[in-house]
């Protein structure tokens, strides 16, 4: 059986690195002609729909099927007994059920899935199910799970406990003669795409599935659904269908294995999509953190020691917790030059919901913290804020608390002082509170705030990290054009575009193809750390140098320079040496290339120490705040930014990702947060969880350094998290300065504000 699924995008690109061409997949996007996970459609379709729990903690102690089949049209009803391989998954620890057997450990945990002939059809199947459950008191209390203070444990088999990381540095018992302390907060953060989880699973006439899924990580995917389905690797081949966001969210399995299982039960195609309100349950989220420092300083603002202790919640499964905290850890104290650290980050169980990757990765909560401290002791030694991040800034040669070289650029000063550079903002289009006229002046107080943050590109701590990437250069319809096949995931942040345009710059050719995203080829990692362009950039290119190298081969005894450029070879003074479709002829050169960057090495695990990341960057803001002080209500004015890129290869793209990076800062600051009471969520919905809008979003200033790496593809560095781990603390800085209130937890309420 097969599915017709249009996932593919053939890009003309006229503009190589350095350039903005105009993204293939833009306008159909904006017109609504772009086929999303969401729209996928084969014939003789099933809908498959799931069963959750609707407590935290519980025993199933009845489990009753036969109302569900007995409903007409419904195909297969399917629990935990029916899932043939490996009953758990998980990213870094297997220890996520499938379908839940006999114990729940969160709101929303998937029971029993259904296959239907009609989506209605399978959501009254599901509702049809007896169920009775033993419900229990659940552990929603980090601290008390980390101290075992009476707290049961959210696995039976494993302490509450998912990973310490301590990083120690110099003197531990160090003395300064300003130290200021506090105790902040971060709330739980939704990723908020706008495309739900969704995909298609189509049984194939070899016995194994072909799925269409929307995801960041097709092979880790393919690893996780081939376990459960007690089928090899290859007999489970998966296609990136159309994304829509992601953002750390579709890097861990949802409904991937409860699709492959109905369909090859019922031997047709079965289509699954969540609805918004399913969707929070369905996905991991940002880790809720709470989080206590201390900062020991000389009287001329120079710090000697920064002590802390983070304590993230993990939820019911571990996800990728365990690099959170690692991220947490390592970049924890900034992108500050500590003689002395002391740091403690913990990852923990609870019957909270499960989080795990989100944009920042940890570093996210850290830079609340931390920022928020560098304010404190800006005004304990009456400093300005900026001045006081200066004096401690790293620099190139500087080492971080893990010990680790700072090699390439840092330019954290830099930043700073061009954030600061910038003219005040003006007047602002409309007061706090909107068109709602709640003022017209009277009690509204401006402020502004600064914000700097760190954070690590690719993958850390020994992992192999690497990417795989195909390039075949061949004549089509006589004229040479290019045919890249990665496996890398397009998940709007403009992948398609940036491997064209590495392609025009190495091979010299405007016909550049990108093939459909699938397991067919290797593995390209994640679309997540900020790696893609980095990495599966890294392996185009290398491919491309590999294909070039050949193609020159053909030409015998010629030396010297040569380049590929619109077509032709041509020689280091721009003379024509050769057209590309006379030396390709009817033979096509295609090369396979496995790329990996600099290897990278586990922390101690007594001190943390170890050369753990690939690459820093850094991102600075500026937020300028109107508060209505009797409202407590925030318009942000203006936000002025400043990031290292190392290379703009889309500078387009670039902008977009700064914006869009510091709008979920904004809305971390502001509005965003999972409410939690008792481990249920309280607000499942894009009308109880607020979201900036574009009524929210202020006039952005956008100033882009380009200092390249001597490590990466073309001296680029990630862009995709900083914006969103340094505009947080900025908009909170910017509140503070305006009321003097302390505000050490976001989002900030209004209630923070006015102080009730």
């Amino acid at each position: 059986m097969s599915a017709t699924v249009h996932v593919g995008l053939a890009a003309t690109v006229t503009g190589g690195v350095g350039a903005s061409p105009v993204r293939p997949d833009g306008r159909l996007k904006v017109t609504g002609e772009f086929a999303f996970s969401s729209d996928l459609w084969a014939d003789d379709m099933l809908w498959g729909a799931t069963l959750r729990s609707p407590h935290p903690r519980a025993r199933i102690t009845q489990l009753d099927l036969g109302p569900a089949l007995r409903i007409p049209g419904v195909y297969a009803v399917l629990t935990h007994e029916d899932v043939p391989g490996r009953r758990l998954y998980g990213l870094e620890h297997v220890d996520q059920p499938v379908l839940a057997a006999d114990e729940i450990r969160y709101q929303g945990e998937p029971i029993v899935i259904v296959a239907a002939d009609h989506p209605e059809t399978a959501r009254r199947a599901v509702a049809a199910i007896g169920i009775s459950y033993d419900v229990l008191d659940p552990v929603t209390d980090p601290e008390a799970a980390l101290h075992d203070d009476g707290a049961p444990r959210v696995h039976a088999d494993r302490p509450n406990l998912l990973r310490h990381v301590p990083i120690r540095r110099g003197d531990p018992h160090a003395t300064a003669a300003v130290v200021v302390t506090g105790e902040y907060e971060v709330g739980m953060q939704d990723q908020a795409f706008l495309g739900p989880e969704s995909g298609l699973a189509v049984p194939a006439d070899d016995g194994g599935v072909d799925l269409y899924i929307a995801t960041q990580w097709l092979h880790v995917d393919q690893q996780q659904v081939a376990a459960c389905l007690g089928m090899p690797a290859d007999k489970v081949r998966l296609t990136l269908a159309g994304v829509g966001g992601a953002f750390g969210a579709r890097e861990d399995l949802s409904m991937q294995v409860h699709a492959c299982l109905l369909a090859l039960r019922t031997g047709r195609p079965v289509k699954m999509v969540y609805g918004r309100e399913e969707s929070f349950f369905g996905h991991v989220h940002r880790h809720p953190a709470r989080l206590r420092y201390e900062h020991g300083a000389d009287s001329h603002g120079r710090l000697v020691y920064v002590k802390a202790r983070i304590l993230l919640d993990g939820g019911a499964y571990a996800s990728s917790s365990g690099a959170v905290v690692a991220n947490a850890a390592t970049l924890g104290i900034g992108p500050y030059d500590v003689p002395n650290v002391v740091m403690d980050a913990y990852g923990l169980y609870t019957n909270n919901p499960p989080c795990g990757a989100m944009r920042g990765f940890g570093a996210v909560q850290a830079c609340f913290a931390y920022e928020s401290q560098m304010d404190k002791l800006a005004a304990a030694l009456g400093l300005d804020p900026v001045e006081v991040r200066v004096r401690n800034a790293l620099h190139t040669g500087d080492r971080m608390p893990t010990g680790q070289l700072v090699e390439g650029p840092a330019p954290v000063a830099e930043l700073l002082r061009l954030v600061q550079s910038k003219p005040p903002a003006g007047q602002a289009d409309f007061p706090p509170g909107g068109t709602a006229n709640t003022t017209r002046g009277e009690g509204v107080v401006r402020g502004v705030g600064y914000g700097i943050g760190i954070k690590n590109v690719c993958f850390s701590e020994g992992f192999d990290d690497y990417a795989t990437a195909r390039v075949r250069l061949e004549l089509v319809g006589g004229r040479p054009a290019v045919l890249v096949h990665t496996a890398a995931a397009e998940v709007g942040q403009g992948l398609v575009t940036v491997q064209a345009q590495i392609v025009r710059t190495e091979l010299g050719v405007d016909q550049v193809t990108i093939a459909p995203a699938d397991t067919a080829v290797g593995s390209a990692g994640s679309s997540s750390a900020s790696r893609q362009t980095y990495m599966t950039g890294g392996a185009v290119r290398a491919a491309c140098q590999a294909v070039r190298t050949r193609l020159l081969d053909r030409l015998d005894g010629l030396a010297g320079e040569l380049r590929l450029v619109d077509g032709q070879v041509r020689d280091a003074d721009g003379g024509t040496v050769a057209d590309l479709a006379d030396l390709l002829g009817d033979e096509a050169i295609e090369e396979t290339v496995q790329w990996r960057h600099r290897p990278t090495h586990p922390l101690d695990p007594e001190t943390g120490q170890g050369d753990a990341h690939v690459q820093y960057a850094f991102a600075a803001h500026r937020a300028t705040v109107d508060v209505d002080t009797e409202l407590g209500l925030v318009k942000v004015v203006e936000i002025v930014t400043a990031q290292d890129v190392g290379k703009a290869v889309n500078p387009a793209a670039v902008t977009g990702q700064i914006h869009g990076g510091t709008a979920q800062g904004l809305g971390l600051a502001l509005m965003e947060e999972i409410q939690l009471v008792d481990g249920k969520v309280r607000n499942p919905s894009f009308t109880d969880y607020l979201l900036p809008t574009i009524m929210d979003m202020p006039p952005m200033t956008v100033d882009v350094l380009e200092l390249a790496d001597l490590h990466s593809p073309y001296g680029l560095r990630g862009v995709g998290e900083p914006p969103t781990i340094s505009s947080t603390p900025a908009v909170v800085a910017a509140i503070r300065a305006a009321t003097g209130a302390a505000l050490t937890r976001v989002p900030v309420r209004p209630e923070h504000i006015v102080g009730v």
